[in-house]
């Protein structure tokens, strides 16, 4: 039990490769061998699938001699060769090759595995402009008049529209085409993905100029994002002819637009990249986007030209494969400095339009805040501050409250008050005490008759009186409340609901997480936004602990309560809520994905700067703190969330918004997830 959650082929994910032998021209008995070194080394590397470039049993540069019988028939034992040797060997193999057939001659793409061949696909599209000549020597796919072909003693399908399905792995469902057939307008791929292929693979040459290997990266890139799934692409490397051209090996592995892996280019020696696919996921972008089912629809007539050759592989089960896979701590926040910084700019511009226009169309030219010296609050401030610059309003028309009461610190009421001076907002300060003190006492609340009772009502008089002061004065002085709460807190139902900080009449950061308003703050530090007092003022309120201040300590001066203390750690609960809201993953594929992600700091990278937690977290941790996510998520919070304010969405990560992302029933359980965490090794 425990190996097999440690093993990434049960959590829906597989292993690939790409491979680029290093080949010689018209020597197929030694391409083979090349060829089958390799397939052995991935296999024993736990891959299931293995690309090679085009015509790599042959190589591609034989121009005329592939006319030559006694190059085709050594090209025929080679691919004997290769299927021998894939009776030992519990991986599919695409190898290419020219083949005759029906007295044309085609450039194939040759799927192999467990000691048979499962189908031949032509190439399509043929070169012959520039540096090409294959219409010379070769037919395309469209002059095919059979479907299947004797080879090797088999029948064999034989065709452009093939599919290939790993029967005991159900989303591992592939595709093969070959070079040009990617340089189209449109690619076989692309029918090929909506006939239910989750991996497409492209058998390349393609020699090698100036500007050319970004193209590629262009092209599979944007391949995989249209088509929503992983991209193979292999190119022809050392020991093809130089009469011309040159030839620099690139590999490449691309998952729904993302780069996962990338061979180093001119070497001298074969070589493999691997990558770890998660099919799961690119299954579940394909349910989320219904323009995708749409356009299966729209295309039906080539969706049902597909056939489908089906085999079982030896799945890797019997030992640990650990996942070889970036999987980022932080998913909300890139860790690359630059467009950790891009993501903070766009986002701080996103909440400063969204806000713009609220003001512009209602007329209003007021906002009001209540500014706690924490780390929401600051960065609502911040944005206030850019609306008004924008509108060429002052600064003043931001009506900022601090309201202490019984638990406020004297640090966070200190920060507070400097936030809003170098801000230059109108700046106020309500004790709420004493309003607080007569709800209670209205109530018959022990803690108005002197007894240290500090209660769930106790808590939420104070912070429901905060946001009826908020709401009268926004009346009173004709503006809008300004919302603080953040994503993170929405989603584990860390807010007082209605009369309380759930409620605001717009809240900027209702689709921001916990670990990014942290990043934006610093962003806007880092950058002296605000001036350099400004900056030290934010970096104070970084290092401040994240508590809701509402229960008294032994201290004034810092706070009792500390948030993370009974929700978790914020970086590992905005790491939970990304994959289950984006993707809709079982609590085992998420504990997994933070284990690899939280365990050891060499598979996980963090943000730089200096304020960052480095923690760690073992699986134990792992487990304890998704229970109580899964708790408040989906069956103690959601009737907080069916009535929240406009706010703008931000990321792709999602929002709580019931007008927008998460739409689901206030009395829901949380028992199936509940019982898919009992999965999870103690």
């Amino acid at each position: 039990m425990t190996e097999r959650f440690f093993n990434l082929y049960s959590h829906d994910f597989a292993r690939v490769a790409v491979g680029v032998p290093r080949c010689r021209i018209a020597d197929p008995k030694a391409n083979a061998a090349e060829t089958i070194a390799l397939a052995q080394q991935a296999a024993d590397n736990g891959a299931l699938l293995i690309a090679f470039p085009e015509l790599g049993l042959s190589a591609y540069t034989c121009d005329d001699l592939f006319h030559q019988r006694a190059l085709l028939d050594a090209t025929r034992d080679a691919i004997a060769q290769v299927v021998e040797a894939s009776t030992q060997l519990s991986i599919a193999m695409i190898v290419g090759a020219p083949l005759r057939v029906e007295h044309q001659l085609f450039n194939c793409a040759i799927v192999i595995a467990g000691g048979r061949i499962h189908g031949v696909v032509p190439k399509t599209y043929l070169p012959n402009y520039g540096e090409f000549y294959e219409a010379r020597q070769f037919s395309s796919a469209d002059s095919v008049t059979v479907n299947a072909i004797e080879l090797l003693g088999q029948t064999v399908p034989f065709g452009p529209a093939q599919l290939f399905q790993i029967e005991n792995l159900p989303l591992f469902r592939f595709h093969a085409e070959i070079c040009e057939d990617l340089w189209v307008p449109i690619p076989p791929s692309s029918f090929a993905a909506l006939a239910g292929a989750t991996v497409l693979v492209n058998l390349s040459a393609s020699n090698i100029v100036v500007g050319k290997s970004g193209y590629r990266h262009q092209l599979v890139g944007q391949q995989s994002a249209r088509c929503l799934s992983a991209y193979l692409y292999s190119s022809a490397g050392k020991g093809e002819s130089s009469t011309d051209l040159a030839w620099d090996g690139q590999a490449l592995i691309y998952e729904n637009g993302e780069k996962l892996a990338e061979s180093e280019r001119f070497l001298d020696t074969s070589h493999i990249v691997y990558a770890d696919v998660d099919l799961e996921r690119l299954s579940r972008e394909r349910m989320r986007a219904t323009t995708f089912g749409k356009s299966v629809h729209r295309h039906a007539d080539e969706v049902a030209k597909f056939r489908i050759a089906s085999f079982p592989l030896q799945l890797p089960l019997d030992r640990v494969v650990r996942l070889n896979r970036n999987v980022e701590r932080f998913p909300y926040v890139p860790s690359d400095a630059r467009r950790r910084d891009e993501r903070c700019a766009e986002v701080y511009n996103i909440q400063v339009q969204a806000l713009v226009q609220r003001l512009s169309a209602t007329g209003i030219q007021k906002v009001v805040i209540g500014v706690s010296g924490g780390l929401d609050s600051t960065h609502a401030l911040l944005v206030c501050a850019k609306v008004m610059d924008r509108l060429g309003l002052p600064r003043t028309n931001i009506l900022g409250y601090t309201m202490p009461g019984f638990a406020t610190s004297g640090r966070t009421l200190q920060q507070a008050r400097q936030l809003m001076e170098v801000i230059g907002c109108t700046a106020h300060e309500i004790d709420i005490r004493p309003s607080c003190m007569q709800m209670l006492k209205d109530l018959g609340h022990p803690f108005a008759e002197g007894k240290e009772v500090y209660d769930v009502t106790f808590e939420n008089v104070q912070a429901g009186e905060r946001t009826s002061h908020l709401f009268r004065l926004a009346n009173y002085q004709n503006g809008i409340v300004i919302g603080t709460g953040d994503l993170s807190e929405l989603a584990l139902g860390w807010c007082t609901y209605g009369v309380g900080d759930q409620m605001s009449h717009y809240n900027v950061n209702a689709s921001v997480p916990k670990t990014l308003i942290t990043h934006l703050v610093r962003w806007v530090a880092e950058t002296h936004q605000i001036g350099e007092s400004g900056s030290d003022v934010l970096l104070n309120i970084l290092d401040t602990d994240i508590s809701p201040e509402l229960v008294p300590g032994k201290s004034e001066k810092q706070p009792e309560q500390k948030t993370e203390s009974v929700i978790g750690p914020y970086e590992l609960q905005d790491f939970n809520l990304y994959y289950t809201l984006r993707f809709g993953f079982a609590p085992t594929k998420v504990a997994f994905l933070a284990h690899h992600a939280w365990s050891d700091r060499e598979a996980g990278r963090w943000p730089e700067g200096p304020h960052v937690a480095r923690n760690e977290y073992d699986l134990a941790a792992i487990k304890r703190n998704l229970a109580i996510f899964l708790r408040r998520f989906f069956q103690t919070s959601q009737f907080k969330r069916t009535c929240v304010p406009n706010s703008p969405k931000v990321g792709s990560g999602g929002s709580l918004s019931p007008r927008g992302d998460w739409r689901a029933p206030s009395d829901s359980d949380a028992t199936v997830w509940l019982e898919d965490l009992k999965r999870i090794p103690d």
